[in-house]
């Protein structure tokens, strides 16, 4: 039999060899975002720029984590250039840890101060919301209607015929964590137990949607990207805003961000990415994809039925910052009592 190499050998090895294929390209992108949605979009930035662009992207089941554990793995010798997340409280992890460096820009100026960092170290652009879709023939069925908040999910009657994911990676941890935060960790967790007992749990958003879409589960929380492409297939699905009543927060907008990792290879071709993906063009491209994303600059243009934050729904106010800190304290909590 073959001996196999030591795991901290291994892992050295791999960080070596992608050190050097780096040089074969002029930008390393690592890309959260569903690669069907990412990909074109790093495809145009090739065209227009003549630059070669190797890109690495998460799968479903490891969104976010993945590349994030990967970026702190490798800061002795970073490989990627930029991360493109699609949530945004890893990226501002990544700033505390040290890993990023600033790429303020007039064009990243352009975002609202509420989606970039006073630093200058990450940028957000192209949102989505935390909604609940549902099929309406099967609460009709059930006798019941939709859940219209987070808290009421899992409670009688609704519990029962609901899914959502674990809240361990992408938008659902950065949800929790941010619940977390603004009502304390003892409410979330004795909610998040018993979500566990009498909610049905999935590994990924997605997973929940299609499971609503397949006709076994009624409703579920999901992102509106993904509740985008139900409606896109075809699916009688309806969507609902939670938290919309007077004295709730509102529902929550996750916006994408980008960030330069520090001591990057690349650090001017990283530049250009980064503008071209915070510009009104590649928002309204992806706002009239099939994941519908929510634009944030000012100047991009929403199309016609693309609800939007503020005007057509009520938006949770958060602390970027203290969410990021939470999720770091939470997370451990969260994986004792999802992971068996």
């Amino acid at each position: 039999m073959r001996k196999r190499k030591p795991p901290l050998l291994a892992g050295l090895a791999l960080l070596l060899l992608g050190a050097c294929g780096s040089s074969e390209y002029d930008l390393v992108v690592y890309a959260s975002l569903d690669q069907e949605h990412s990909e074109p979009i790093l495809r145009l930035f090739e065209e227009r720029t003549g630059l070669k662009v190797q890109a690495q992207y998460d799968v479903e089941q490891n969104k976010t984590v993945g590349l994030v554990n990967r970026i702190i793995a490798e800061q002795s010798r970073p490989y990627a250039d930029v991360f493109w997340n699609n949530e945004i409280a890893h990226t501002i992890r990544l700033k505390q840890q040290g890993l990023t460096q600033s790429s303020a820009s007039t064009a990243t100026a352009m975002i609202p101060a509420g989606f970039r960092d006073a630093d200058g170290h990450w940028t957000g652009f192209a949102a989505r919301a935390r909604v609940i879709m549902y099929r309406p023939d099967l609460l009709a069925a059930a006798g019941i209607e939709a859940p219209r908040t987070v808290w009421s999910m899992n409670q009688s009657p609704y519990a029962e015929h609901g899914v959502m994911a674990a809240p361990l990676t992408g938008t659902t941890l950065t949800h929790y964590a941010a619940l977390s935060q603004q009502l304390g960790s003892e409410k979330v967790l004795a909610w998040l137990q018993q979500a566990r007992t009498d909610v049905a749990i999935t590994s990924g958003n997605a997973t929940a949607m299609r499971r609503v879409c397949q006709g076994d589960f009624a409703w579920c929380l999901t992102d509106t990207d993904d509740a985008a492409a139900a409606l896109a297939n075809g699916y009688q699905v309806e969507i609902l805003y939670p938290d919309q009543s007077d004295g709730l927060p509102g529902a929550m907008v996750i916006p994408n961000t980008v960030c330069m990792i520090r001591d990057a290879r690349h650090p001017e071709a990283a530049q250009r990415f980064i503008d071209f993906l915070v510009s009104p063009e590649i928002e309204e491209m992806l706002a009239n994809s099939r994941s519908r994303q929510i634009p944030l600059h000012p100047d991009s243009k929403a199309p016609a039925g693309l609800p939007l934050p503020g005007r057509d729904y009520a938006v949770m106010e958060v602390d970027w910052e203290a969410v990021a800190a939470e999720l770091d304290r939470r997370l451990p909590d969260f994986q004792r009592m999802f992971v068996d």
